[in-house]
């Protein structure tokens, strides 16, 4: 994408907030080292991270695990990031990368996720039978953010409510129950960079579920 992109600083230029999200970046892109892929990734982390309220990265990261795994599950990217040297970082292609990436989600910059709450990369397609998101449904809005051309997959949810009304001929309470709404799945690719595929909760569950778009 043909967006201005702010020159990376080096590490010792970081506050340990953009050190710890250039490094969660780094562990949670592909191999690719693909620039905008980064850029988005830390993008969504940013954005997640203010949706959910925490006042800082780390502490998003420390307090919910279950986001980011890259922090405490041994990511071999993250790992190397977080040990490098000033020199090591200065001649990584990616790394620089992955700071410049956090510098800009972090300065409000360009989103290349285009409003992404969520990401997979290679394990949507190496599990695909049991992925979390293949099982609740999943639906690409443009072709080219089929990276790995997967099935869409579908699962139909129609949401009831209980309605309590009075026969009029009989004064006896009848209940019965009316559609509210359906939707056939629950995420909608957003982008799709380098290995990794950027996606947002439906407009058709946000609605019938009354959920959160970054739940």
């Amino acid at each position: 994408m043909s967006m201005a992109k702010p020159d990376a600083k080096d590490k010792h230029d970081l506050d340990p907030q953009m050190q710890k999200l250039a490094a969660m970046v780094y562990g949670e892109s592909s191999a690719k080292d693909n620039l905008d892929e980064m850029y988005a990734l830390a993008s969504v982390l940013e954005r997640q991270r203010i949706a959910r309220g925490f006042p800082d990265i780390s502490t998003f990261a420390a307090k919910d695990k279950n986001f980011s795994f890259v922090v405490s599950d041994g990511n071999p990217r993250y790992q190397k990031f977080t040990r490098a040297s000033e020199l090591e970082i200065t001649h990584n292609t990616g790394m620089q990368f992955a700071i410049e990436a956090a510098q800009n989600a972090m300065s409000g910059g360009s989103d290349f996720s285009n409003r992404a709450f969520f990401w997979d990369g290679a394990d949507i397609k190496e599990k695909y039978k049991t992925h979390a998101k293949v099982r609740v449904g999943i639906r690409f809005s443009k072709p080219e953010h089929n990276i790995y051309k997967i099935a869409e997959s579908t699962l139909l949810v129609i949401k009831h409510k209980n309605i309590v009304r009075v026969d009029s001929s009989t004064g006896k309470r009848v209940l019965s129950r009316e559609e509210i709404g359906r939707f056939d799945h629950v995420y909608e690719s957003t982008a799709a960079w380098g290995g990794t595929i950027f996606w947002k909760l439906s407009s058709e569950y946000l609605q019938v579920m009354k959920a959160k778009e970054y739940r």
